[in-house]
């Protein structure tokens, strides 16, 4: 069951609800301090990050507009990052600073958000743990996983990519591969960011389409991924969080080291593949029917 879907299970009172709010609140400040090193506490702020979530649905209802206006909040520069990426554009210095104002300037976002929920609570709120109806207003977007849009972050290996992408159709989902996509006069980066922003969970394959090694290592070269591919896995692992992103591994691949430990499904000829792949869209909230699998 999706961990929003279970927060719709218990409402909490005034009191209640100004605790966890105030308590994500007051952890921001180690957030930042986190960020003055080389890198972030990655899985600090994912925690932070879910428990927030929960606690807004908790506090307003999964349906309620803070619970989208939370989850839009950016952390991480898609432009900076694609121009570094695709384009070179900028060197390691510009990036690590432009991804660090960025990940400042999501946390000042939520702060001002928390703060502007803990005065409504605080002046409109009676003890009854229900807001008033009148505050309770239509999410003007989407909130995750109301979409049925799964993107598909591939390499070269266009035959597993259409294998994966026709088996999400039949399941009754839309799979989002990015050059299938119109144009329309737009860059790669807003053409990236647009419908990334529009899906509700991501599939990474991880193909052996690349080679590579450490330098220097006298080591031979190894089977990886394409360098997008694994960009493109770390921004929806920020973006949605690991439970709402999956990864298909395919052969004797290069796990990315950032990401040790964390469980793959093995693209595997007898097409286990499938039935694990169900699993973990149903636990993120699809209703997805597993006889449709088989």
């Amino acid at each position: 069951m999706d961990r929003l879907s279970k927060a719709k299970m218990k409402r909490l009172s005034k009191a209640e609800v100004l605790q966890v709010l105030r308590r994500a609140l007051s952890f921001i400040p180690s957030l930042e301090q986190h960020s003055t090193g080389e890198r972030v506490n990655a899985s600090a702020f994912e925690r932070w990050h879910g428990d927030t979530e929960i606690a807004i649905a908790q506090a307003f209802g999964d349906g309620h507009r803070y619970v989208g206006d939370f989850y839009r909040i950016s952390y991480n520069d898609i432009e900076a990052s694609l121009a570094s990426l695709y384009y070179g554009t900028l060197s390691s210095e510009e990036f690590s600073v432009k991804e660090k104002d960025a990940y400042l300037s999501g946390l000042d976002s939520a702060c001002a958000l928390l703060q502007s929920m803990i005065e409504e609570i605080e002046k409109y709120w009676q003890d009854d743990p229900t807001p008033p109806q009148s505050r309770r207003k239509p999410m003007q977007t989407k909130t995750v996983p109301s979409s049925k849009k799964i993107f598909i972050i591939h390499g070269r290996d266009d035959g597993t990519k259409e294998t994966v992408a026709r088996f999400i159709e039949k399941l009754g989902l839309e799979p989002i591969i990015l050059h299938e996509q119109a144009n329309r006069g737009r860059s790669i980066i807003d053409k990236f960011e647009q419908h990334a922003e529009e899906t509700a969970f991501a599939i990474a394959l991880l193909t052996p389409d690349d080679v590579g090694g450490l330098q220097g290592s006298g080591k031979g070269l190894k089977p990886r991924a394409r360098q997008n591919v694994i960009f493109e896995l770390g921004w929806f692992l920020g973006r949605l969080g690991r439970r709402r992103v999956c990864a298909l591994k395919k052969g004797d691949v290069e796990e990315p080291s950032d990401w040790k430990g964390v469980l793959y499904i093995d693209l595997d000829a007898a097409d286990a593949w499938r039935m694990q792949l169900v699993k973990e869209l149903k636990s993120a909230g699809f209703p997805v029917d597993a006889n449709l699998a088989l």
